[in-house]
């Protein structure tokens, strides 16, 4: 007897056909948030590309360092609350090395970590004519190898080594002349160009030059209005962006270990944290980690005018600096810009809502939905099943999925129209009360 599954029935041997299918299910799902991106100058690290970090991991064979040393100061407020962070090293710098004996040992990145790294060679008790050669870090061994010639030696992440003499015995050979070097505003537009190649929510510039920040806000303008990649920037005191996808920070912060964080510097938790911050969650009032106090403190008149300019300020609250409000530096409020577009958990649900419906499509329908009443209903339906899940967090309110969602042809045969309309949830941020005396 025939068998197998079929598309219409027009089968011609007697059989049974049958059709195996799982029930329908939303495809898609609200993405991930909380994968920052930030341009250091520092004292080791691979240069000029982007390095992947996840909270919790191990940097210090990636950054020469533990998390916790001051030298990635950055590093660390950057995923206080970030998942992910992409970090980019500027500079390249000159790399530490030393001879011994005909033997040459390169540090594997420039920088003055480099000098940090020495190299001991002894011979071997266990297996005799042979040597063993420890690469130490601080005088702490980081690899060890045991060989019986300089053409056996391999690199380990932290040097080289280069030779044909025969080893020699040596009780600390130090590596010298690395050095950082110097950056220009050139690498940080290699940055920016590295980066549009990945996926991220947001992107922090440690920097006070004015003409950096114009680069680094046209760079989010066009990543969101031409390439529909939804990201905000993070920079200080540049109001004048006056733009949903730039975040101005007006004062840094004061940690409890005494470090004075500048407003430049705290970019690096402002955006590891918006990044990190829920499609229905607000930073307003929520506390910086580990900070005991504000920078800069202001008054009630000049955080109010902060405040009406778009700034992002830091104020102080019970031996902590807590965010005053999460907006953006929108101030220039229009019809289809009104005044909920310079709040950032708003902008956060909308953005969820462009990054996640574009990701569901180009993973799902994109090339493989007929379009055609049957496709074209597949597709809203997946949008409402969408919405629903937000509405059902608290992101958006009031959805009606009859009329809030519309899916019909575009103007030519490949295309689709859509038309979604959606109210997000604000964060309560006022209470007025009446107070009755009887």
């Amino acid at each position: 007897m025939a068998g197998g599954t079929w598309t219409s029935q027009n089968k011609v041997r007697p059989g049974v056909y049958i059709n195996m299918n799982s029930a329908p299910q939303t495809l898609g799902t609200a993405g991930d948030r909380g994968i920052t991106a930030i341009a250091l100058q520092l004292p080791w690290g691979a240069a000029q590309q982007i390095v992947s970090i996840t909270a919790g991991q191990d940097v210090r064979d990636v950054l020469g360092y533990d998390l916790t040393a001051p030298q990635l100061l950055l590093v660390r407020e950057a995923l206080k609350r970030a998942q992910t962070l992409l970090l980019y090293r500027l500079n390249t710098g000159t790399k530490a090395t030393a001879t011994h004996s005909g033997l040459t040992i390169t540090a594997q990145h420039g920088g003055s970590r480099g000098n940090s790294l020495s190299i001991v060679i002894q011979a071997s008790i266990d297996q005799p004519g042979k040597y063993e050669v420890y690469t130490l870090l601080d005088g702490v061994e980081v690899d060890k190898q045991i060989v019986g010639v300089v053409a056996d030696l391999q690199p380990n992440a932290w040097v080289t080594f280069a030779g044909t003499a025969d080893l020699e015995a040596t009780a600390g050979v130090p590596l010298t002349g690395g050095a950082d070097g110097t950056i220009t505003n050139a690498d940080h537009t290699a940055f920016l160009a590295a980066l549009e190649l990945h996926v991220f929510n947001t992107v922090a510039l440690v920097s006070t030059d004015n003409a950096l920040k114009a680069v680094y806000a046209a760079f989010v303008r066009r990543l969101r209005e031409d390439e529909g990649a939804k990201v905000q920037a993070v920079l200080e005191n540049y109001p004048t962006a006056d733009y949903e996808g730039v975040i101005s920070l007006k004062n840094g912060v004061i940690l409890s270990d005494g470090t004075t964080l500048t407003a430049a510097q705290a970019t690096a938790w402002v955006a590891g944290a918006t990044a990190g911050a829920a499609s229905n969650a607000s930073l307003t009032y929520q506390a910086y980690d580990d900070a005991v106090d504000v920078a800069t403190r202001y008054t009630n008149s000049q955080i109010e005018a902060a405040l009406r300019a778009g700034e992002f300020v830091f104020t102080p609250n019970n031996n902590r600096a807590v965010v005053e409000q999460d907006i953006n530096s929108l101030t220039s409020f229009t019809p289809d810009k009104a005044r909920a577009f310079s709040k950032n958990r708003v902008i956060r649900v909308l953005d969820s809502i462009a990054n996640d419906i574009k990701r569901i499509f180009e993973t799902f329908y994109l090339g493989k939905l007929d379009n055609n009443p049957d496709g074209r209903s597949l597709l809203s339906n997946e949008i409402v099943n969408y919405l629903q899940n937000l509405q059902a967090i608290a992101a958006i309110q009031n959805f009606d999925p009859q009329m809030d969602v519309s899916v019909t042809q575009g103007t030519t045969s490949d295309s689709v129209y859509v038309e979604v309309s959606v109210q997000p949830v604000d964060a309560v941020e006022k209470v007025y009360m009446k107070v009755t005396v009887v």
